[in-house]
């Protein structure tokens, strides 16, 4: 018998499968529920001392939005299409972003990582989200656009023979 290909929740490895992100990287421990509009989330990298986001004064708030980029990443991931490869897509802009706490590792329990898709279509998605400690207090909050399946166009690399 094989899994399914969408399971109704998944454990971290499950998580990293769907997602560009690797090793540490990966921020999310768990999907605890999703459906076409969106997904929650759980993660408690916020307390490793090794996040590979944390600075020097800890683990600052605006890295949410690294959190609920991973879970957008996810939900694009579970709502294509059975056998479907991956989409790229990139963070295009985050707006009316509201930072209730100045960190996210003063938080206590495990991170609560909402994404709600608002709109969709072929190159792009709208989504709202929030992050929140384990009592559901909002840590940070908005709105983020993803562009969908395209590349991006960098400038040829510099050499000797090609400088720029």
């Amino acid at each position: 018998m094989t899994a399914p290909a969408h399971p109704p929740t998944l454990g971290r490895d499950g998580i990293a499968e769907r997602i560009p992100h690797a090793g540490s990287m990966c921020l999310l421990d768990a999907l605890e529920a999703w459906d076409a509009e969106g997904l929650l989330c759980r993660a408690s990298s916020h307390h490793d001392p090794a996040n590979p986001l944390r600075s020097p004064q800890g683990l600052l708030a605006p890295v949410a939005i690294e959190y609920a980029a991973q879970a957008m990443a996810l939900h694009g991931a579970l709502t294509a299409a059975p056998g479907t490869p991956p989409r790229p897509g990139y963070l295009a802009a985050v707006r009316g972003v509201v930072l209730h706490q100045p960190r996210l590792d003063t938080a206590a329990g495990p991170l609560r990582v909402q994404a709600r898709r608002q709109a969709a279509a072929e190159q792009q998605a709208i989504y709202s989200f929030s992050v929140a400690d384990a009592e559901g207090r909002p840590l940070v909050e908005g709105r983020a656009t993803v562009v969908l399946n395209t590349p991006l166009n960098l400038p040829p690399a510099t050499s000797p023979e090609n400088p720029t």
